[in-house]
């Protein structure tokens, strides 16, 4: 019985020689680090735009958003444009959020080899600020994820004219009894959720200390925009996503759709803005470990 005790401690020992004891923050100094920290990337890199990856990437991109919106608007129409009026005859809310947060799962896991799996300017705003790219590949990523949502909306139109004419066509906008205001603070709210936990599903340092646990990082990030949607869609439709607000808008192209269409740009800007300055300065404390 005694043997048994004494391998037990000497396991302990052995296990807490390896595993530091104590949270990220009481760690030991930057030679006990067991991950690499990324070089911030340059603002302007020239030699990009003669990368095949460079545009296979925005390809990626766009065909991305292009399915992202395919699918969530045709979700979006088959509910409001219901002609029982039941209810039970479609998906209801709880399945156009599901719908959104789903295709945001499977399409960050196909292409996040490839792009990083934005599918969104706010996320590659946030990333941008951040330094984790390029000036040049945010703004190209983000002319390729509008142009994808543009031809996603139209695809459904094009099934569905009537029915996507009659239906408001997915577009965002500021639901009654709201006011601007109110939709805005929602698109802010909603944006930093999602690109904060963009931030801490893909941050070096998780994913390095969380190595042994087998949890994609797409599927945190497909479920924060399932949460967000189920809050927002009553408000605004849920936006938090300029590419998809700018593609639904364009192909419906009504007053309604465009009334408000500010709040679905400004708002995820904001959002994404200040979810990079809290990871980066406030989570990770990058500016300031020159000094430690």
């Amino acid at each position: 019985m005694e043997g048994k005790e004494e391998d037990v401690r000497l396991g302990a020992n052995r296990y807490s020689e390896r595993q530091p004891i104590g949270t990220a923050a009481q760690g030991g100094g930057a030679d006990d680090k067991d991950y690499k920290e990324p070089p911030p990337a340059p603002l302007f890199e020239a030699e990009e735009l003669t990368s095949w990856s460079f545009y296979r990437a925005g390809i990626a991109e766009f065909l991305a958003t292009f399915l992202f919106l395919y699918i969530s608007v045709l979700t979006v129409m088959g509910v409001v444009g219901n002609p029982s009026g039941s209810k039970c005859g479609t998906v209801g809310i709880q399945g156009i959020a599901w719908s959104f947060g789903g295709m945001i799962f499977v399409l960050v896991y196909c292409t996040a080899g490839i792009s990083g799996g934005h599918i969104n300017p706010a996320v590659t705003f946030g990333l941008f600020l951040a330094r984790k790219l390029s000036l040049t590949r945010a703004v190209f990523y983000m002319v390729m994820q509008c142009l994808g949502a543009i031809c996603g909306a139209g695809v459904v139109k094009g099934f569905q004219t009537t029915l996507y004419m009659g239906n408001g066509g997915g577009a965002n906008s500021v639901a009654p009894g709201y006011t601007k205001g109110d939709g805005l603070g929602a698109e802010i709210v909603g944006t930093f959720v999602l690109v904060y936990t963009v931030f801490s599903a893909t941050d070096a340092k998780r994913s390095a200390r969380d190595s042994h646990v087998p949890i994609l990082a797409p599927l945190p990030i497909g479920f924060a925009v399932f949460l967000v949607h189920l809050a927002t869609i009553p408000i605004t439709g849920t936006g938090i996503n300029p590419a998809r607000s700018l593609g639904a808008a364009i192909i419906y192209n009504k007053k309604q759709s465009w009334d408000d269409h500010w709040i679905f740009w400004v708002g995820p800007f904001t959002g994404a803005a200040l979810a990079a300055i809290y990871h980066v300065v406030v989570i990770r404390a990058i500016p300031f470990k020159s000094r430690d």
